[in-house]
């Protein structure tokens, strides 16, 4: 597998109360499979299978403070010199780079806005072996109240090439402030576009502090929400039409954040859809 272009997202996973909760939760949903415990030693980390190909972990918290959520690792060849840039960006480090045994170097980074991803220098485990398809990792997007000082970040940290949407163009009738990410070097477009930004607006609550949103690829979003819910999770945002796809946003059964994406149909032989 081609090694994953610094600044792109190569890994994500979930921090539970109850691993093996998440297992059944996550099983069902997306017809994950899961490696064996790898033990204390490294925090019984389990690896996410589909169709016996890596797309995910998940991990019991290390403490019942620290919040329940799904995190987005992007790559980079260096995590020492990525994690000076972040500092001499305005970002901090929440957690500096370490290596977890022959696997690669982890950290995690903290944006001017406060969103925290982590950064994942790839030794024996490059990444993802599955994506962009059913039941695996799609995108991934932060949100943010501070967009200048992030814009300005991310830009800076990993050069990525980017582009505003445009509501009007896009076809979409609601205001939207929302910026792709390309990675650096590429031309700004669909087919290079890894992640992005949007702006945690007055539509959103007052509380919600600033984060990354994990999105999964499914094959029919609304069968997703009603499982998500059947397994004891819920539904935050209803399943909604883009012209990327349909999307709903969810919680899984023990309060971590997610969504899930279905790509349009293809159009069929005569350039019509169904």
């Amino acid at each position: 597998m081609a090694a994953f272009a610094e600044g792109t997202p190569c890994w994500v996973d979930a921090q539970l109360p109850d691993l093996e909760a998440g297992k059944r939760f996550y099983g069902e949903l997306f017809g994950w499979t899961f490696g064996e415990d790898p033990g204390a030693a490294y925090g019984h980390y389990t690896t996410a299978f589909k169709d016996g190909r890596r797309v995910a972990a998940l991990a019991p918290k290390r403490d019942g403070r620290l919040p329940t959520t799904w995190g987005v690792y992007l790559a980079t060849p260096d995590a020492t010199a990525l994690a000076a840039r972040i500092e001499a960006a305005g970002g901090s480090m929440v957690m500096t780079p370490f290596p977890i045994g022959p696997f690669g170097v982890m950290a995690l980074a903290a944006d001017p806005g406060g969103a925290v991803f982590g950064l994942w220098q790839p030794g024996s485990h490059p990444g993802f072996e599955l994506q962009n398809t059913p039941g695996s990792f799609c995108w991934a997007e932060v949100y943010t109240r501070d967009k200048e000082a992030v814009d300005a970040f991310y830009t800076s940290v990993f050069g990525y090439e980017t582009r505003d949407i445009d509501a009007a163009s896009e076809g979409d009738s609601e205001p939207i402030d929302f910026r792709v990410w390309s990675p650096k070097g590429s031309k700004a477009a669909d087919d290079t576009a890894i992640g992005g930004r949007s702006v945690i607006n007055d539509a959103f609550p007052a509380e919600m502090p600033s984060h990354f949103l994990v999105y999964f690829a499914v094959e029919d979003c609304d069968a997703t929400a009603l499982a998500a819910t059947r397994l004891g999770g819920r539904v935050t945002e209803p399943p909604f039409d883009t012209p990327y796809g349909r999307i709903a946003a969810l919680i899984d059964n023990q309060g971590a954040a997610f969504a899930v994406l279905a790509e349009p149909e293809p159009l069929d032989q005569g350039g019509k859809g169904e």
